[in-house]
Parts: structure tokens; C-alpha cells; sequence
């Protein structure tokens, strides 16, 4: 293999609104091409993506005007199935493997044309985690999302969108000026895998102040304090046992929620969590209408409708981020149109690393320069295998539960 010459083609987006992200950046495809002289890169034009064809072409990478000479084709988002080459390889987010209705036509296409396809969303390594994914940038901008949200609804300044920031660094040097105006705001942070840390992460650059969640509770200072709430937090046994990890991500149907606690004296909730459909939901949507449900701002960052987030009734958009929901109806209303305790205002974006899309795209590609790239080469490909859903006009077995899916029965 590593004596085969591949061609790699950096797709366009074709998914509308475009994406802005791009799977290596040209920096990183010419280092690829040093250490691998076998692998040759090329670009699609684009006129949406964050990096221009003039930068690739600055670095060696030419404009790819035939497609269907690239022997592998990396992408970001789902490919249009009018755009597909039949008998290539593709590495993308497919969003087919949850038997999303909405891609069933993709997942047919991708059939049709014997396309070997490698979903990012299933490379995993021998612990079986996730070795590719944008979570941390959800996580960041997530958080970000959060100042906005709370700074807009208590009238003190409107930010700008971190779609309007060139990096991480210019995002958050538009929140400090306004931290002095966040006294004794308490802000709840569920979740620590990659999202849950990149929203922790722009925290601690902020400089907010980190408390145990046994204390947070009772805190009542005037510094703005933050508190990170793993499952143990905020779900407990039905039975009354003892917490058990290991049973809860098992078993979640024998927990109840117990986030009362944590309702009551947070402001902001920013929701990085995990959620098994089989988990009960953090609160009630009726919860929200009480006294005692003090958060007024929520940037749920993974944005699962009917989820565990009963707020988010619906996903937003980054370009219009923001609703209200009215705490006696339930309903939504629009941002920030009633008195602020009359709502939890609702953030809910389900694209988030769209907004920094340098940044993401940058990081991106290291994992894939890590984790991909070594086994393209290679005769071995245990990690690319496994992600692959199918190939030469078949379901691989590990994806073979979506046959009837493909085939448009209901499951």
C-alpha cells in the first residue's frame, strides 16, 4: 500500500447553509505529504469553505477540476446524493446510522454506487471511544453562547455572534470586559466527555471560579462560580440504592432525576450531557413555572429535541440562536420578549463548531493526521474498518441492522 499513490480530494459542502469547515488545513496537507510521499492532496473549489482555494494553491494544493480521479474524498458534512461518484471512498458525517429518516435516500445512494463509506461518528479506538469529532468546539461555543444569551436577556450588552470572532481568542476577549456585571451568577455545567471540557475550558479562561457540587448549592458570594455535575449529581436510583456508574449507563431506566437541587440556584445551565432516550429527563417542562426553578438562561449544547432538555423544543439556528420559553405555558415565544422572569431563554443550536470554523477544522484534521492517516497507508486498518458502513454495494456486519432502514421499512 504505501508504494499505491492516493489521491485525497478535500470535498466541497454542498449541504445548504455550506459548511464552513474542512477536513485538514492546508498546513496540515502538506505535512502529510512530506511524511507519506504515496499521498497527494487536492481541492474541490469552494467558495463557502473557511480557508480559501488561494491558500491551498499558496501550499502546494492544487484545484482538483475531475473529482473522479481522487481515489478517496473527505468531506464534513452529509454529500448530496447527485454528487456521490460511485466506487470511491468517502469519509464524512453520514448521519445514517441512528436510522435518520431524513438520509435514507443517502444511505440508498451510497449502496446503489458500491461506495465504500467511512462515517467519522464510528471511528473508535480499542477503548471504544470516539478518536474524531468537533464536541470540544460545540462545548466552547456553547458556552460562549451562554454570555450572549444571559448578557442580552439582562440587558447589559449584545455580543457578537462567535460566527463573527476570527478565533477562540478574539470570542472570549468579548466577554471579559462584561464579566464585572455577572456578580454571584452561578452557572451549572453538565457532562465531561469533549463537549463538556470545551465548555469548561472557556470557564477557566475566563477565570471563573470552579466549586465541588456538594458546595455550589449554598454559595451565595459575589463572584461569578461555576459547578461541573456529573450523572451522580443530578440522577439516582428508584430503588434508593447506591449510585452505581456502571449500572446508570447499563441500566438508565431504574433512575429518577434529582436536579431540584441544582435548579434552584443556578442561573445559567449550559447542558453537555450525554442522553440515553432510555434515561429520564433532567426536569419537567412544567418544572420551569415553579419558584424554586431559579435558571433563567439554558445553552443546550447537544441539542436533543425531546431529550433530556425539555426547553429545547426545537433546534435553532446560528443565525438566529435564541428563544424564549414562557414559564406558565411552556410554549415558545420569541427571545426576550417578556420580563426575564418570565422565561428561560433557550439556546439550542445544533451546528456549533460552524461558528469558529478555523479553529474546529485546525484541530480536526490533527486528530485525522493521528488517527486516520497511519492506517491509509497501512495493510491493517482496524479503526477505518470498523467505521465503515459499507462497501462494494453491501452493509458491513456491523451496520447490517440498517438494512431494512435502507430499504424503507419502519424499525
Amino acid at each position: 500500500m504505501p508504494d499505491k499513490k492516493i489521491e485525497i480530494l478535500l470535498i466541497a459542502e454542498w449541504k445548504t447553509p455550506a459548511d464552513k469547515r474542512v477536513a485538514f488545513t492546508p498546513d496540515q496537507c502538506r505535512k502529510i505529504q512530506n511524511r507519506y510521499p504515496a499521498i497527494r492532496f487536492s481541492i474541490e473549489a469552494s467558495e463557502s469553505r473557511c480557508i480559501s482555494d488561494h491558500a491551498y494553491e499558496i501550499a502546494g494544493i492544487p484545484v482538483c477540476h475531475h473529482p473522479e480521479n481522487a481515489d478517496i474524498l473527505f468531506g464534513i458534512k452529509e454529500v448530496p446524493p447527485e454528487k456521490l461518484i460511485p466506487g470511491k471512498t468517502y469519509f464524512f458525517f453520514s448521519h445514517t446510522i441512528k436510522e435518520q429518516p431524513h438520509n435514507r435516500k443517502l444511505l440508498r445512494s451510497l449502496l446503489e454506487k458500491k461506495i465504500e463509506m467511512v462515517d467519522y461518528e464510528c471511528l473508535l479506538n480499542e477503548k471504544g471511544e470516539r478518536t474524531v469529532a468537533f464536541g470540544r468546539f460545540a462545548g466552547i461555543v456553547g458556552a460562549y453562547n451562554a454570555f450572549r444569551l444571559w448578557l442580552e436577556k439582562e440587558e447589559k450588552t449584545k455580543l457578537p455572534a462567535a460566527s463573527d470572532c476570527v478565533n477562540m481568542n478574539e470570542m472570549l476577549g468579548k466577554v471579559r470586559p462584561w464579566l464585572h456585571n455577572m456578580k454571584g451568577v452561578k452557572l451549572a455545567v453538565t457532562g465531561s466527555g469533549r463537549v463538556g471540557k470545551g465548555a469548561v475550558e472557556v470557564l477557566e479562561q475566563l477565570g471563573i471560579k470552579r466549586m465541588h457540587a456538594e458546595d455550589f448549592p449554598d454559595y451565595s458570594g459575589n463572584d461569578p462560580v461555576y459547578s461541573l455535575l456529573s450523572s451522580r449529581h443530578y440522577m439516582e436510583r428508584k430503588d434508593g440504592l447506591a449510585w452505581d456508574e456502571d449500572r446508570f449507563r447499563n441500566h438508565p431506566e431504574e433512575y429518577e432525576g434529582c436536579f431540584e437541587a441544582y435548579a434552584a440556584c443556578s442561573d445559567i445551565l449550559i447542558s453537555c450531557h450525554y442522553w440515553n432516550p432510555k434515561a429520564p429527563a433532567l426536569f419537567s417542562l412544567s418544572d420551569i413555572c415553579s419558584r424554586d426553578f431559579r435558571i433563567s438562561v439554558i445553552s443546550d449544547v447537544t441539542c436533543d429535541i425531546g431529550g433530556s432538555i425539555p426547553t429545547t423544543l426545537r433546534a435553532s439556528t446560528i443565525a438566529q440562536p435564541f428563544y424564549d420559553v414562557e414559564r406558565k405555558t411552556g410554549a415558545e415565544i420569541p427571545a426576550f420578549s417578556v420580563p426575564p422572569s418570565e422565561s428561560v431563554s433557550v439556546c439550542a443550536v445544533d451546528n456549533l463548531p460552524c461558528e469558529l470554523p478555523a479553529d474546529a477544522s485546525s484541530a480536526f484534521g490533527e486528530m485525522l493526521m493521528d488517527e486516520v492517516i497511519p492506517e491509509l497507508i497501512g495493510s491493517i486498518r482496524p479503526s477505518i474498518m470498523g467505521a465503515t458502513i459499507c462497501k462494494n454495494g453491501e452493509l458491513m456486519p456491523g451496520f447490517a441492522y440498517l438494512q431494512d432502514y435502507a430499504n424503507g421499512k419502519e424499525s
